[in-house]
């Protein structure tokens, strides 16, 4: 049987009612409440995290072709949008679900705004950015997704042994992790070792006293 025309065509605008963060996109259907949000990776992102409940669609405006819509998601979505804090989209207007050739020319000119705006190195400084804006629980949870995937695809740990990251690798690395791991952002603040019969352990400091009583001695020998 043949697929019926989606002979709806529409832009419309989700939101997030708990971060004000909006996607912009278009959508072509049968049926006008096929339950569509959108499907944008910033988008996605945000409804694993806050719930459908907690998204609402606009509908901006019907087009009556699919070819005009194209057109309109263009106009819509602006170079200047895209580095707007609050908006999910990716790419300018007009290339998610068209062609290739338009996709690269979409986010050509979309590194070309990031580069004014942070530079030529604006991957790692939105990499950084991102990063730095999680909790110490959304980077743990982070760390063991990436760890999982890695090994869903193969990637052997063990066998990194004596491997070396690039220059390109660590400097990401490097800018990361820029600014933590300090003071008590540190997950070893306010610890110390202690040793006692070839026993090394770590402790608060804040307890040192009692172990010293009991026989122990701060620092930690190596076997």
């Amino acid at each position: 049987m043949p697929r019926k025309k989606k002979d709806i065509h529409y832009i419309y605008k989700t939101t997030c009612n708990i971060t004000n963060r909006y996607y912009i996109g278009m959508h072509s259907t049968t049926k006008i409440d096929d339950g569509y949000m959108g499907s944008g990776k910033r988008l996605r992102y945000s409804i694993r995290k806050h719930g459908e409940e907690n998204h609402k669609v606009e509908i901006l405006e019907f087009y009556e072709s699919r070819v005009l819509l194209i057109e309109a998601e263009k106009e819509a979505i602006t170079p200047d949008m895209i580095t707007d804090k609050n908006c999910m989209n990716l790419m300018g207007g007009g290339t998610g679900g068209f062609t290739s050739e338009n996709a690269k020319k979409g986010r050509e000119a979309t590194d070309k705004i990031l580069i004014k705006k942070y530079g030529d190195n604006f991957k790692s400084v939105i990499v950084t950015n991102y990063y730095n804006s999680l909790t110490d629980d959304e980077k743990i949870k982070r760390s063991k997704k990436i760890i999982k995937a890695h090994k869903l695809i193969g990637f052997d740990y063990a066998n990194f042994k004596d491997k070396k990251h690039s220059e390109e690798t660590k400097n990401l690395i490097s800018e990361i992790k820029r600014g933590t791991g300090k003071g008590k952002t540190n997950s070893q603040y306010g610890t110390c070792w202690i040793t006692k019969d070839g026993e090394n352990k770590k402790i608060k400091k804040e307890v040192l006293n009692i172990y010293i009583s009991q026989g122990w001695e701060k620092g930690r020998k190596l076997k």
